[in-house]
């Protein structure tokens, strides 16, 4: 994934955040780990974010369910997984967050993998 601090600071910012915790912890732990983790850094980053999150989820301009998600930071989205490689249901189901949530864009991260893994999934008014 590359793009600049100037393309998106805020998810920018995020990411800086997943590769610091995935520095200091590496694989081999459960996805709670790291989203404790994270919500530490989010925080030492001067972040404003809600972990654990719920979004409502409509059908037909009717309330469907509520799903609880990882992290809403601002209008971005997280969603953490510690797998040892992302699938493509991981993506279709975080974009599918991203877009109840109304957020702009979401963060799809894997602490799984030997390498940080981090797709960003756009939502509403942004671009990839």
């Amino acid at each position: 994934m590359t793009f600049s601090k100037q393309d998106d600071p805020l998810t920018y910012k995020i990411i800086g955040c997943c590769q610091a915790v995935h520095r200091g912890l590496g694989p081999g732990f459960e996805e709670v780990i790291y989203q404790r983790a994270l919500a530490l850094e989010l925080q030492a980053a001067g972040l404003d974010f809600a972990r654990e999150a719920w979004i409502t989820v409509h059908y037909r301009n009717m309330e469907a369910g509520k799903k609880r998600v990882d992290f809403v930071v601002s209008d971005c989205l997280v969603e953490l997984k510690a797998r040892d490689k992302l699938e493509p249901v991981h993506f279709v189901q975080t974009l599918s967050y991203v877009k109840a949530s109304g957020c702009r864009v979401g963060l799809l991260v894997n602490f799984g993998g030997k390498s940080l893994e981090v797709e960003r999934v756009v939502g509403r008014g942004g671009e990839d």
